[in-house]
């Protein structure tokens, strides 16, 4: 696969490339560790995969549905189709929002089936939990130094001189300058501003232990509308 935003890259190379005296063909679209990836680094294609197979599985979940009461339902929906919905979260996150409102509407068809009780706990939305889901890693990577996560470190922020009363941490980064929609909704874009809000918001966050992290960003994400990140 070519990747690269001008159609001529892959006439430039097609049939060039060969293994063993075999020419390799080019491809759209490849899926690496599950996750469909596509020539132009967009991820529609794999939430809209997903998207399809979790609607699958609430169709399923539908007709079973008489059988078990609300906890029982909750359970498999937590087990079965909230997982396959929130895979390789992290890496997808900046596909269209077209195509992440269709994981939102399979969400509420399963919630339907549950009750309006347990309607109320899960009333997070998906972004609400991939928001929360980009913090904990954040803070594993520059708070507790996890070595497999240190490639997602953002760097810190570049030490300058307030004209004004300001919140001043050195837990804060760099937030990239952002020239799309699309790099805005991106991992490193879209955390560097969510990260800087909940560490100007919430002290203490060096001390924390993994689980209170969690509990504060989920506390803090309540708070905030819901197009913080694209601010």
């Amino acid at each position: 696969m070519v990747i690269s935003r001008s159609p001529a890259a892959s006439l430039a190379v097609s049939g060039r490339l060969c293994l063993g005296g075999q020419i390799l063909p080019l491809q759209e679209s490849i899926k690496l560790l599950g996750v469909t990836v596509d020539c132009g680094l967009r991820f529609d294609r794999h939430v809209a995969a997903v998207a399809h197979q979790a609607s699958l599985r609430v169709s399923a979940l539908r007709r079973m549905a008489g059988s078990l009461d609300s906890r029982g339902i909750l359970t498999l929906y937590k087990a079965q189709i909230r997982p396959c919905m929130e895979y390789g979260a992290l890496s997808w996150m900046s596909s269209a929002a077209t195509y992440l409102q269709r994981l939102d509407a399979v969400q509420r068809r399963a919630l339907r089936l549950v009750g309006m009780a347990a309607q109320q706990q899960q009333q997070e939305e998906l972004e609400h939990r991939r928001d929360v889901s980009t913090l904990v890693v954040q803070h594993k990577a520059r708070v507790l130094e996890v070595p497999h996560l240190s490639s997602l470190r953002l760097p810190a922020r570049a030490i300058q001189r307030e004209s004004r009363p300001t919140t001043c941490s050195d837990t804060l980064v760099h937030v990239p300058r952002s020239h799309s929609r699309q790099h805005q909704r991106s991992y490193t874009a879209r955390i560097a501003r969510l990260w800087n809000a909940f560490m100007t918001a919430t002290s203490d966050t060096q001390t924390m232990t993994l689980q209170q992290v969690k509990v504060a960003a989920h506390r803090w994400r309540k708070t905030q509308s819901p197009t913080l990140a694209l601010c």
